[in-house]
C-alpha cells in the first residue's frame, strides 16, 4: 500500500449524478452558495492566486496544503486500489478484531441506512476499506470512485477526504462536497471518525458515513465519533479478558523457580502485560516489544513474537497463550540458572533446539492440532512418562520437544531411535558400556542415552522396535532409576523424564506378545495421540504456505504462488506420510520446476502413487502398517532381492529391514 500509488488499467465507469431535491430550502441554498465560494477558493489555490475570505475551516486548508505537498493530482477521479480478490479477504482477516468489534453495530447501519442515500465505512489505520453498508444505490456509486472493500482512501492516496484527514489528524473530520481536493469525488460528503487502540491510543481504524451532498447534516460526524467510540469499548473489554487470561496463565504455570528468574506476558499485539524478576525494565507496560512494528490493530504472528524477544532472552522460553480457541500472545519464562553440562560427554551434549523447543513450532489452526496442543500443554513439567502416539510424519517428535522445551529449565534433552540402530548396538547406545564390553566397544568406554539425559528428557522414537530381550532392562531403569552400563557391576542414579513415541498399536503388539505388558502400562502413564494431517482442517494450506517461505528462504530460491485449483488438488490427497511427506512435495515443486504459480496438473504430478489413507477410525500404526508392509515388498522386489540396496532406497538399515520382514512375514 504505497502512497505513490495510482489507478491504473481502463478508466470508472461514468458516475450517475446524484439526484438533486425538487425544491431547495433556505438551507440548502445556503449550502449551495458556500459550496460555489468553496470551489472558487480550491481553484485560487491551485493557480497560486491570493484567496479572498472564504467558509473554509483552517483543517481544511491544512489537509489541502498537505495534499498538495505529497503530490496529489487535483484532477484525480478515484481512490487507488489496495487489494482486491483474495488479498482483500486476506486483509479482514489481519484486522478479524476490529471487524468483529463493529460488527453488531455494522449490522444495525445496513438495515437503518436503507433508502437514506447513505453508507457507513470502516477501514484499518492505513485507510483501507474493511467493510461498507447502507443505502444499497450509494453503495454502487460508491464503487465508481473506489468507495469499497480495497479502496484506499489515505491522503497520500486521494488528497483531503472524511478518511484519510481523521486518519492525518487523529481527529473526527467532517468534509464537505467542495472541501474534497480531488475534483472526482466532490460529488460526496463524508464525515468519520478514529477508532484508537485502547492501551496505546493509536489509530487503528476509521468510521465514516458517506453520501451524497444532500445527506449533508452535523449531526453524521456526532453519529461516526458515537460509532467509534463504541468499537473501542467491545476492544477495550476483549483486551482486558485477554489480559486477564494472560495474568491467569502466569499463576497457572509458573513455579517459584521459574519467578526467581523472572517472567514476561505479551498480548498478541506484541505489547508487554505484565513483568517480574529479570524481566523488569526491559520493556514498559503496554509498549511493543523492539522490532514489531506493525500495522496498528494488526495481531503479530506468534513466531514472529518468538523471534524478536528483547536481547538475551531465548526463542525456547516463549510460550503461547491461547484462549476460545485462539492464540492471545504469550508468556517468556526466565529460568533462574541454566543446568551446566558437568561430567558429559561433548559428543553427546542435550539436542534441545531452540528452534523447535516450544509450541509455537507446531504449525496449525485446526481445532484437532490446537486440541493436542492444549493437552500437550497440560503436560509441560509433569514428572510423568507420555507415550506420543502418531502415523509416520505427523510430527511427534516435535510434540516432544515442545514439552520438554516449554519447561524453560536449560535440562538436557537426548533423543534416540530404536528403529535406527541395529540390535546388538542398542543396549549399549541406551545404557553405555566400559572397556572392552564387547567387540567395538570404544577403548575408554562411554555414558549411555540415560546418563546423558539425566536430569532431563529422554526421547525414545520408534519404541515398538526395541527388541524383546532389551525391554526388561528398560524397565528395570524406568522404576529403579538406577541403569548399569555393559560390562559393570558399578551402578549409576538417573533421573530421567521418558517420551516414548511409536507409530504402532502398542496393546496390539503386547496382545501379540511382541511388547513387554508391564513395560506398556510403565510407560503410557499418559498417552498423547497427534492427530494425522487429513484429519486437520484447514492446516494442509497453512503448513504449504509456511513450507513454502522456509523452504524458498533456505534454498536461496524465490517461492512459487500455489493456485486455488493446486490448493484443491494437495487438500484431496490423503497424505499417508502427513507432514513430512507435505513438506517433501512443496520442495520438490520449489526446486524442480519453474515458474511463479504452480497449477493443479503440476501439483498432482508432483504427488506420490495415490495410497488409500488410513481409516479414521483405526487405531494408530495399524492401517499405516499395510502401506509399510508394501513399500518393503516393493523395495525389496526392486532391488531384485538385494537387502542393502532396497534398505537404502528405504532409508533405514539392513538390520531394521530384517527385522521389519520378519514381523510382516516377508521372505528375504
Amino acid at each position: 500500500m504505497r502512497g505513490e500509488e495510482r489507478p491504473t488499467g481502463r478508466m470508472p465507469p461514468p458516475r450517475r449524478p446524484f439526484e438533486a431535491p425538487a425544491a431547495l430550502g433556505a438551507a440548502q441554498i445556503r449550502r449551495a452558495a458556500e459550496g460555489s465560494d468553496t470551489m472558487r477558493a480550491w481553484e485560487r489555490f491551485l493557480t497560486g492566486e491570493p484567496q479572498a475570505a472564504t467558509p473554509l475551516r483552517n483543517f481544511v486548508v491544512a489537509s489541502w496544503m498537505r495534499s498538495q505537498h505529497l503530490g496529489i493530482n487535483p484532477a484525480g477521479r478515484a481512490a487507488p486500489i489496495a487489494a482486491s480478490g483474495p488479498a482483500v479477504e486476506d486483509l479482514r482477516h489481519r484486522h478479524r478484531d476490529l471487524i468483529a468489534a463493529a460488527a453488531g453495530i455494522f449490522a444495525d447501519a445496513a438495515e437503518l441506512f436503507g433508502g437514506s442515500r447513505s453508507i457507513m465505512l470502516l477501514t484499518n489505520a492505513c485507510g483501507v476499506v474493511l467493510d461498507a453498508v447502507g443505502d444499497r444505490r450509494t453503495l454502487e456509486e460508491g464503487e465508481d470512485i473506489h468507495l469499497m472493500r480495497g479502496g484506499d482512501w489515505r491522503e497520500s492516496s486521494i488528497g483531503t477526504n472524511g478518511i484519510g484527514t481523521a486518519i492525518a489528524t487523529a481527529r473526527p473530520a467532517q468534509v464537505h462536497a467542495a472541501e474534497h481536493f480531488c475534483e472526482g469525488i466532490k460529488a460526496w460528503t463524508c464525515a468519520a471518525s478514529p477508532v484508537l487502540d485502547p492501551v496505546s491510543g493509536t489509530v487503528m481504524g476509521v468510521v465514516d458515513i458517506s453520501g451524497p451532498p444532500s445527506t449533508y447534516q452535523r449531526h453524521n460526524l456526532t453519529l461516526a465519533v458515537a460509532t467509534a467510540r463504541q468499537i473501542e469499548m467491545v476492544l477495550a473489554e476483549r483486551g482486558r479478558r485477554e489480559r486477564m487470561e494472560l495474568l491467569e496463565a502466569c499463576l497457572d504455570r509458573v513455579s517459584a523457580a521459574d519467578a526467581a528468574g523472572g517472567l514476561m506476558a505479551i498480548d498478541r499485539f506484541g505489547r508487554l502485560v505484565h513483568c517480574t524478576g529479570r524481566a523488569r525494565g526491559l520493556v514498559r507496560l503496554g509498549q511493543r516489544l523492539p522490532g514489531l512494528a506493525g500495522v496498528p490493530g494488526e495481531p503479530v504472528p506468534l513466531e514472529r513474537l518468538a523471534e524478536r524477544l528483547p536481547e538475551g532472552m531465548r526463542p525456547e522460553w516463549f510460550s503461547p497463550v491461547v484462549m476460545d480457541g485462539e492464540p492471545i500472545g504469550g508468556l517468556v519464562v526466565i529460568p533462574s540458572r541454566p543446568r551446566p553440562m558437568v561430567g558429559r560427554s561433548a559428543d553427546f551434549a542435550s539436542e534441545a533446539d531452540p528452534a523447535r523447543s516450544g509450541f509455537a513450532s507446531v504449525r496449525g489452526a485446526s481445532p484437532a492440532i490446537r486440541d493436542t496442543i492444549a493437552r500437550a500443554r497440560r503436560l509441560v513439567g509433569r514428572q510423568v512418562a507420555v507415550l506420543i502416539e502418531g502415523e509416520t510424519g505427523v510430527g511427534k517428535e516435535l510434540f516432544a520437544r515442545a514439552i520438554h522445551g516449554e519447561a524453560g529449565d536449560g535440562a538436557p534433552f537426548i533423543a534416540f531411535s530404536c528403529g535406527a540402530v541395529a540390535t546388538e548396538l542398542i543396549a549399549g547406545d541406551l545404557f553405555g558400556h566400559v572397556r572392552g564390553a564387547f567387540t567395538g566397544a570404544t577403548v575408554e568406554g562411554r555414558p549411555g542415552r540415560f546418563e546423558l539425559a539425566h536430569g532431563g528428557t529422554l526421547c525414545l522414537d520408534e519404541i515398538g522396535e526395541l527388541p524383546l530381550d532389551l525391554q526388561p532392562m528398560l524397565l528395570r531403569v524406568l522404576e529403579e532409576g538406577v541403569v548399569y552400563r555393559l560390562g559393570d557391576s558399578q551402578p549409576r542414579r538417573v533421573a530421567v523424564r521418558l517420551l516414548a513415541l511409536t507409530n504402532r498399536d502398542l496393546r496390539a503388539e503386547v496382545a501379540a506378545g511382541r511388547f513387554r505388558r508391564d513395560l506398556y502400562y510403565r510407560i503410557s502413564a499418559t498417552r498423547l495421540v497427534v492427530p494425522p494431517l487429513r484429519a486437520r482442517e484447514g492446516d494442509i494450506e497453512l503448513l504449504a504456505a509456511h513450507f513454502n517461505e522456509v523452504i524458498a528462504a533456505r534454498h536461496l530460491v524465490p517461492g512459487r504462488r500455489l493456485s486455488p485449483a493446486a490448493l484443491v488438488t494437495l487438500c484431496g490427497y490423503g497424505w499417508p506420510g502427513n507432514v513430512r511427506e507435505l513438506r517433501n512435495v512443496i520442495e520438490g515443486l520449489l526446486l524442480a520446476a519453474d515458474g511463479t504459480e504452480v497449477g493443479a496438473e503440476e501439483a498432482r504430478a508432483a504427488l506420490p502413487v495415490a495410497e488409500d489413507p488410513p481409516a479414521a477410525a483405526e487405531a494408530p500404526g495399524t492401517a499405516l502398517e499395510a502401506v509399510e508392509q508394501a513399500a518393503i515388498t516393493r523395495a525389496v522386489a526392486e532391488a531384485g532381492g538385494n537387502i542393502a540396496l532396497a534398505a537404502r532406497a528405504l532409508g533405514v538399515s539392513r538390520s531394521t529391514l530384517y527385522r521389519k520382514a520378519k514381523y510382516f512375514g516377508i521372505r528375504v
